[in-house]
């Protein structure tokens, strides 16, 4: 299989619905594949679980099948996007000249490749297959990066570069548990930055675009 794909671009449920669809346009031509986070929908599951205690098994699954309803959602409002259920269909999207946005129920259901836990979340699984398909990959969020403790905290600082490891050490929020855990295990790379400006996604993954002027975090996954 030949993979055409450069970057998964995991899109965070916090943007959706209006910045997750217009970022999803701004996404045609890049080479890229889209991966929905569940949002406030898989948010609302937190806080029923937080109540009556769901098993492990039905929080991961049903928080999953809301990154599935979000995806399908975008899909339904961008012109320039066609839904993948494979990896395989990942490609073929993107080989018919739109971005495929994976709704990844059944591939993971099929792979079963985390443990059920909240600390598993999108950002996890955006990880995974962007190993799978040798891309970069990017979580797009809707603050700027990474920073020390809470954006609005007393005393919060934002990081620019950070390897995986130190990261493991830190109590933020950006991200989920299990990613640089991730990274350092396929010794892979991500940037964290701000899909409200979609022009700053594409500076990130467009080597015609040389303006770096705005706030983003890389995380460092080499295990050295």
């Amino acid at each position: 299989m030949i993979i055409i794909v450069k970057q998964v671009v995991k899109i965070g449920g916090s943007l959706f619905p209006d910045y997750a669809i217009e970022l999803a346009e701004k996404l045609k031509g890049t080479d890229s594949a889209i991966i929905l986070g569940g949002g406030e929908f898989a948010n609302l599951i937190r806080k029923y679980d937080d109540m009556i205690k769901f098993s492990d098994d039905a929080n991961h699954w049903t928080a999953i099948d809301c990154m599935d309803i979000i995806a399908k959602l975008v899909d339904d409002k961008a012109d320039s996007t066609r839904l993948a259920y494979s990896i395989e269909e990942i490609n073929e999207v993107c080989d018919d000249g739109f971005t495929p946005i994976f709704v990844v129920s059944d591939f993971l259901r099929s792979e079963d490749p985390f443990e059920c836990s909240w600390d598993v979340t999108s950002d996890s699984i955006a990880a995974y297959v962007a190993h799978l398909l040798n891309a970069n990959l990017l979580i797009v969020t809707n603050v700027n990066g990474i920073y020390t403790q809470e954006p609005e905290e007393p005393g919060s600082t934002f990081i620019s570069k950070i390897d995986a490891k130190t990261l493991l050490t830190l109590q933020e929020s950006a991200i989920d548990v299990m990613l640089p855990s991730l990274l350092l295990e396929f010794g892979s790379d991500c940037y964290v930055v701000n899909g409200k400006y979609p022009e700053r996604v594409l500076s990130l993954i467009d080597d015609t675009i040389n303006d770096y002027n705005f706030d983003y975090t890389q995380i460092i996954g080499d295990k050295k």
